[in-house]
């Protein structure tokens, strides 16, 4: 890739490994990386140990979402979904497992999926996106069983509450709406833009993150780390946070966005260092 592309990129999805000792990174040029943590935080680690250890063509856009579960690799990108095993890119092997795309209403446009989550209780991958909808895919068979509607713009965020059978979602249209995940129904809808102490009108009323446990719920329109500014990551827009807990050796925060770098903080507080596509 030459410095004209490498100039215009930008990370916009990350996962580590189920072992923690890899980080995959996708890009707008529809590419996944892999790095080798252990070469990375190595004492002997060179500028090329910063650099991937496995670098290929996962989509034709942008890779927009990445996600791991116990033995593989998800990617999506422009209305569709990969799945890679974790073990054959560790060898290098690219080939996917499968491909799967949802049924969109029109198929002149294909919208952008945006956001994927894993819903264990009944082993379904739930995904969101451009088309404003969320799809629910059975992974046991390999086939898109329901679509939840109700979102009036871009799906950005997902999340699970396993315990209580929810999906919540939060999207361009600064809803955050919560699904029953057994029947597939909105069983309420909060409008975060209309509360006065969390209105922010100078960024929009959209989510673009969002996370829960079983008492509270967390949603952003922008991501900010303390002490810093939103340039961290090579550039002005800051895309993709990814904190490994599957490695205690190898623990860290990942940041990436409008550059081909990734931050990397060994402590949370300051850079350590950066990868590099």
């Amino acid at each position: 890739m030459g410095p004209v592309e490498l100039l215009h990129m930008s990370v916009f999805s990350q996962s580590f490994s189920p072992c923690g000792r890899f980080l995959a990174a996708g890009n707008n040029y529809g590419e996944i990386a892999v790095f080798s943590l252990s070469a990375a935080l190595s004492p002997d680690a060179t500028a090329l140990s910063q650099k991937p250890v496995l670098t290929f063509t996962a989509h034709e856009g942008p890779v927009f979402s990445l996600l791991s579960t116990d033995c593989h690799l998800l990617s999506a990108g422009n209305g569709e979904i990969s799945c890679w095993s974790w073990s054959d890119l560790t060898k290098k092997n690219v080939k996917p497992l499968w491909t799967k795309r949802p049924n969109f209403k029109s198929s002149l446009e294909i919208p952008e999926i945006n956001a994927m989550v894993l819903n264990t209780r009944d082993n379904s991958l739930v995904v969101g996106g451009g088309d404003n909808n969320i799809h629910i895919l059975d992974l046991e068979h390999g086939i898109f069983k329901a679509v939840l509607q109700g979102h009036s713009d871009y799906v950005h965020c997902l999340s699970v509450r396993e315990r209580e059978a929810e999906i919540l979602s939060g999207g361009e249209d600064g809803a955050v709406r919560m699904w029953d995940s057994r029947t597939g129904q909105s069983v309420h809808c909060v409008e975060i833009y209309k509360y006065e102490s969390c209105a922010r009108p100078q960024y929009g009323k959209w989510i673009s993150c969002l996370t829960t446990d079983s008492d509270w719920m967390l949603c952003e329109t922008d991501v900010l780390l303390p002490g810093h500014d939103p340039g961290c990551g090579g550039g002005p827009s800051l895309n993709t946070l990814q904190l490994n807990t599957n490695s205690a050796e190898h623990r860290m925060l990942t940041v990436g966005g409008s550059s081909n770098h990734i931050d990397v903080f060994t402590n949370l507080s300051y850079r350590a260092f950066s990868l590099s596509f």
